[in-house]
């Protein structure tokens, strides 16, 4: 990682599209999340403890995710772009969204409430499936947002010639 790093800097560049990427990505990696929330009955209880409908329950998620995937996509910058490596920081960041969002903000919202016995335990997994999901998918989606240089008007807006200097007209 560190070789990673200081070979090509920490920043993503400027025709990279990290926040777009990560969200696009939280997005998709909510698919299987929601598969295995239904699996352990976790998506029921989790309705019932913020008192809304399992559908906008899921729509809620969603949007939360595609927040949470542009977080972790900005928060990690080139790291995030990782195609070995990523699902591990994924896993890792999901692992986190589990701490602070089921273990502390949930209890919050839901008077005191929180999942517990199976419906706990799927909460858990999919939060950290959806991190490795999410880490997996983010850069196969950045790639396909990346913008290249042989565009018309790319170079000349980002490319070298920026610092140069223009000619009077």
């Amino acid at each position: 990682m560190a070789g990673f790093l200081s070979a090509h800097g920490y920043e993503p560049g400027p025709t990279q599209r990290p926040i777009s990427a990560g969200a696009i990505s939280g997005i998709l990696a909510t698919v299987p999340a929601i598969g295995l929330l239904q699996l352990f009955g976790s998506l029921q209880v989790e309705a019932r403890i913020v008192g809304m409908p399992v559908a906008a329950t899921i729509g809620a998620g969603w949007l939360l995710m595609a927040f949470a995937g542009a977080i972790y996509a900005r928060l990690l910058g080139r790291a995030a772009n990782d195609v070995r490596g990523g699902w591990l920081f994924g896993m890792a960041f999901g692992f986190a969204l589990w701490a602070t969002g089921a273990v502390f903000i949930l209890p919050l919202v839901g008077n005191g409430e929180i999942p517990a016995g199976r419906p706990a335990t799927g909460v858990f997994l999919s939060l950290v499936l959806w991190g490795g999901c999410l880490g997996g998918l983010l850069p196969v989606v950045h790639r396909r947002l990346h913008l290249s240089l042989d565009e018309p008007g790319i170079a000349e807006r980002l490319g070298p010639s920026l610092a140069a200097p223009r000619p009077a007209r």
